[in-house]
C-alpha cells in the first residue's frame, strides 16, 4: 500500500514538475515576444554631403546619425537603403521602403503621395559661382546664365520657376558632386542646391575654386516620409525621439559633427 502512495505522489510530483516547466517556458515565450524588437527599412540619398554620403565604405551624416540615434531612444533597428533621390518617393509608395530621410523637402506636392514628420532641419537654397565670377551676386544677374541642378530638388524647380523670367539654360545632373563640377570646369554658370549641401561642398572639396553667390532664395524645410496613410507608428516614433535628441542636446552635436556649428 505505501508502496502504491510512494508512486502516486512521485507520478503527482513529476507532473507539476513538467506543469510547472510548461508554464515557465510559455511566459519566456510571451517575454521574449515583447523584447522583440522592430526593424523598419529606412531609404536615403547616395550623395548628399553633409546630409548622406559616403565615407571609407560607410554612409554618414546629418539623416545618418539622427536616425541612427533616433532608433537607439525609441527602441528599433534599421536597414538602410541607398538610392538615387528621385527614386525614393516611388520606393516609398511602393512599400520597397518604410520611411526615407534624404534632405527632402516638405511642400504641397509631396504632401499628396508620403505624409511627413515635424521638419528637422530648416534650409534654403543659394547659387553657388566660381571663386572669380564676380558678375553673379544677385537674382537680377541672372539673366541669360547657365544654370546647373541636380535633378528632383528643391534647387532645380527653383530653376524652372524663373527660366522663362530669366530666359536661362538648364542643365540637370544625377548627383551634387558633378553639378559642382560643372561650375568648376566653366559648363555652367551658377548652380543652386540647398545652403548647408552647398557650404559643406565648398568647405570640405573646393575652398579656393567657389563661392557663394546669393543670400537664400527661399526657405524650406527637410521632414522624414512614410507612405500615406501608412507607417504612423514609425512616424511617431521619429517625432518623439526627435525631440529626445534636442532636449539632450544630441541634436545639436549632430549638426556641429557636419557643419560646424548648430543651425536648426
Amino acid at each position: 500500500m505505501k508502496s502504491k502512495v510512494l508512486k502516486l505522489v512521485t507520478l503527482l510530483s513529476v507532473f507539476m514538475l513538467i506543469m510547472s516547466c510548461g508554464s515557465d517556458k510559455k511566459e519566456e515565450s510571451k517575454t521574449g515576444d515583447s523584447k522583440e524588437v522592430k526593424k523598419y527599412v529606412i531609404g536615403s540619398d547616395t550623395a548628399f554631403a553633409p546630409f548622406e554620403f559616403k565615407k571609407d565604405g560607410k554612409y554618414e551624416g546629418i539623416d545618418i546619425d539622427i536616425v541612427n540615434e533616433i532608433a537607439k531612444v525609441e527602441g528599433f533597428e534599421v536597414e538602410w537603403r541607398h538610392m538615387d533621390f528621385s527614386a525614393i518617393i516611388g520606393a516609398v509608395q511602393s512599400g520597397q521602403l518604410d520611411g526615407a530621410i534624404a534632405g527632402m523637402t516638405i511642400n504641397d506636392e509631396r504632401r499628396k503621395a508620403v505624409d511627413f514628420s515635424e521638419a528637422y532641419y530648416d534650409s534654403g537654397i543659394v547659387g553657388i559661382v566660381k571663386a572669380d565670377n564676380d558678375t553673379i551676386k544677385s537674382p537680377e544677374d541672372f539673366k541669360d546664365k547657365r544654370f546647373a541642378v541636380k535633378k528632383g530638388t528643391t534647387g532645380a524647380e527653383y530653376a524652372q520657376s524663373v527660366k522663362e523670367k530669366y530666359n536661362v539654360k538648364i542643365t540637370i545632373f544625377e548627383d551634387t558632386s558633378t553639378m559642382i563640377q560643372s561650375v568648376i570646369n566653366g559648363q555652367a554658370d551658377v548652380a543652386f542646391d540647398d545652403y548647408p549641401v552647398i557650404a559643406y561642398a565648398i568647405t570640405q572639396q573646393n575652398p579656393t575654386q567657389l563661392r557663394i553667390a546669393t543670400e537664400r532664395l527661399n526657405t524650406a524645410q527637410f521632414g522624414f516620409a512614410v507612405k500615406k496613410g501608412a507607417n504612423q507608428e514609425l512616424l511617431q516614433k521619429f517625432n518623439d525621439g526627435l525631440k529626445k535628441l534636442k532636449d539632450s542636446g544630441k541634436y545639436d552635436e549632430i549638426l556641429e559633427k557636419y557643419t560646424g556649428k548648430a543651425v536648426k
